[in-house]
């Protein structure tokens, strides 16, 4: 006969539940209650874990069905070293934190981040992507407890706690033991005979499982940018799956590049087309033709840059609002002695009329030369050569 049921109300579980009802009970209501799921509910989800705290334990379970809380608050629970213990902080100071002072029920699996490899057309038209991974999950066989039904049994070292206790010495003003996770068990409080295993995971209580995401990539997505399935990750008994995450790595495209909304390319021409007009074609990132012309007189000089409005890549979330296209001129020269000598006063009365130069009776006249870094200083009557004499003399200049 139990004094009090608030712990098991919370459960939702009757008082003479077992162990493994008690522990799935508290899964499910960890699970819905958790303040990474329900950030109200931290209040509800301490008193859930504090009820598990309790109930999980027998030593502290069968205190608690004789007296109830009030049983519990007179400082028979924890004593030992709990979390807010001086013994734990003080523990922690001597050995930093590597081991477990204290174990909380409850909690969230780890996030997983995975990239996807898109191009720039998959930013700017949206696609869909199927990603295969590996998880854990918890064995449907045995519902995560490792062994059949019934079949789990305390552990004879910590009695069914997960913890160790292990004394100090004399220690003056402090408690005198700490607890540790139990090496036996693993912190898990039961110990399975290997013939009562689960055939399914052989009591890892996990197995592993191929999961297809389905990967929506929206138009005007940007690279770098994550897209996160919620509760996709890892499954741990007792414990809120994690998060996938997914970051998109957007390929080098061969023709634009994304400045914000705007693409940016460059258009080389020739010099007939920016002295006397241009047509030429662009092929769009959503497989349409675009017809670029610039008016008749219209000089393009090299480096000019303009604009198409409504060409460049759709807002995220508002696909039908574009930036520009903006193009960046290159004008390729043509060789030298495209036209014959004879034809260059008929072109040259076509262009601008040129400046002469200034001149005078010392004015001497020299020819220009195709320029080579790497021959100019091979040149004779170019190369100085300083050598340094052994016996201390200054620095002499030798000409070739």
């Amino acid at each position: 006969m139990v004094k009090e049921t608030g712990f098991y109300d919370l459960l939702g579980v009757r008082p003479n539940a077992s162990s493994d009802e008690i522990k799935r009970a508290f899964r499910r209501q960890a699970l819905k209650y958790h303040p990474d799921k329900n950030p109200s509910s931290g209040e509800k989800f301490k008193q859930i874990s504090q009820a598990y705290d309790v109930l999980s334990d027998g030593s502290k379970r069968e205190l608690y069905d004789r007296g109830g809380e009030a049983a519990m608050k007179g400082g028979d629970v924890g004593a030992s070293g709990s979390c807010d213990s001086p013994v734990g902080t003080l523990f922690n100071l001597f050995f930093g934190s590597k081991m477990q002072t204290c174990s909380r029920p409850g909690g969230r699996g780890k996030t997983v981040s995975h990239q996807l490899s898109v191009s720039l057309e998959d930013l700017c038209n949206g696609t869909k992507r199927k990603l295969s991974l590996q998880k854990n999950v918890i064995c449907p066989k045995c519902n995560g407890c490792g062994a059949r039904q019934g079949a789990e049994t305390k552990c004879t070292k910590c009695h069914g706690t997960g913890m160790e206790v292990h004394f100090l010495g004399h220690i003056p003003g402090v408690m005198h033991s700490i607890q540790t996770t139990c090496l036996e068990c693993q912190g898990q409080g039961e110990y399975i005979r290997p013939r009562d295993l689960c055939h399914d995971c052989n009591g890892r209580k996990l197995i592993r499982q191929k999961k297809i995401l389905m990967v929506h990539v929206d138009k005007g997505m940007k690279n770098g940018q994550k897209i996160i399935f919620h509760n996709e990750g890892d499954q741990s008994p007792g414990l809120e799956p994690g998060d996938i995450v997914i970051a998109l790595d957007q390929k080098v495209h061969p023709v634009f590049q994304r400045k914000g909304h705007d693409l940016l390319m460059r258009m080389e021409i020739e010099l007939v087309d920016a002295l006397c007009g241009c047509r030429k074609s662009i092929q769009t990132l959503d497989g349409r033709t675009l017809l670029v012309t610039s008016q008749a007189g219209e000089v393009i000089k090299p480096g000019d840059t303009k604009y198409i409005p409504n060409e460049g890549m759709p807002v995220y979330r508002s696909p039908f609002h574009k930036g520009n296209l903006i193009v960046q001129f290159q004008v390729k020269f043509p060789e030298s002695g495209f036209i014959p000598v004879e034809n260059l006063t008929q072109l040259h009365n076509f262009l601008p009329s040129r400046t002469d130069p200034i001149t005078s009776d010392v004015t001497e006249e020299v020819s220009l030369s195709d320029f080579d870094p790497n021959d100019h200083h091979k040149q004779p009557g170019r190369r100085e050569v300083y050598e340094e004499d052994v016996e201390g003399q200054p620095i002499q200049c030798q000409t070739s």
